[in-house]
């Protein structure tokens, strides 16, 4: 089987050291086996994104040497292709509107409860759409509220949609195509095989693998590395204001992005160009280095 790979950020902020940890794991584990790795720009979200941010994104990842195939997907240009995505899954039967705020869920226990699905809201008010993931309309009948999947790293996973999840939103109040949309339909148009991203968005991949079985595709084969911790225990990621990647320490960036992928890099090899750097690790990329590790604190 061909193996297409893909990273796609958000241009939310400049690229740090847990996005160059999630990059470089999909572009060695692409090239390792000798696959295609594509870069997707998730650019769908107007209100969360900072001018600048994509071109910073994509002039970091060339000076890092992380060169994609062909050209940049960017869903802002993908409208047509999700509305009509969402009209061939109402017409299936698939989706419904829900105008349940935050509020609602949080009281209701935290998971959606389905309100919207007996009690279908009135037309009046900002409505998001949401998909059915569970308890579904034929031909759909048969499958089970659980899905069950094998993570590269992670090991086997389980997630009850219906007590875990609740139906997920794929366009949102405020008429925004929403991440989960998105996501997979790009990804069934790029044709991706493999998806090597971070632990922190495992607990979203049941529910994908659910929307590709109701879009009659495969999914991707996953596979979830650590999330870098900050030395506060957090997250690193734009929300939490990381540190924007030093692109004058390019070397060390990557040795440094290795060592926490577990690949044991030489000492020497932090001298070397990026380009040797890269080498190395396309080479010697061991999966079996991460299996089972959630998160870790950065070096």
């Amino acid at each position: 089987m061909t193996y297409i790979g893909r990273f796609a950020p958000s241009p939310s902020g400049p690229l740090h050291f847990g996005s160059l940890v999630s990059a470089l794991a999909s572009y060695l584990d692409a090239r390792h086996h000798r696959g295609r790795w594509l870069l997707r720009m998730d650019d769908i979200d107007p209100p969360r994104e900072l001018p600048g941010a994509a071109d910073d994104i994509l002039r970091t990842l060339e000076q890092h040497g992380l060169e994609w195939d062909g050209d940049v997907l960017w869903q802002s240009t993908r409208a047509d292709a999700y509305r009509g995505a969402l009209a061939e899954l109402h017409q299936a039967g698939l989706v419904y509107p829900c105008n349940c705020t935050r509020r609602d869920i949080s009281a209701s226990g935290g998971i959606y409860n389905g309100h919207c699905r007996t009690h279908p809201p009135d037309t009046t008010g900002p409505q998001a759409l949401r998909l059915k993931l569970y308890q579904l309309p034929a031909p759909f009948t048969q499958l089970a509220d659980t899905v069950q999947f094998d993570d590269l790293l992670q090991g086997p996973q389980s997630q009850n949609l219906a007590q875990d999840v609740g139906d997920a939103v794929v366009m949102r109040k405020d008429g925004l195509f929403a991440y989960q949309l998105a996501v997979v339909i790009d990804d069934i148009a790029q044709g991706i095989t493999h998806v090597i991203r971070g632990a922190d968005l495992l607990p979203v991949t049941a529910r994908q693998h659910r929307f590709f079985t109701l879009r009659n595709a495969t999914a991707p084969v996953y596979g979830h590395v650590p999330v870098a911790l900050g030395a506060n225990g957090r997250k690193l990621s734009k929300q939490n204001h990381a540190t924007a990647l030093d692109n004058h320490q390019i070397r060390e960036n990557l040795w440094q992005a290795l060592a926490f992928l577990r690949q044991n890099p030489p000492e020497a090899l932090g001298r070397e160009s990026p380009a040797t750097i890269l080498a190395w690790a396309c080479s010697h990329w061991q999966r079996s280095a991460l299996a089972g590790i959630a998160a870790q604190h950065t070096p």
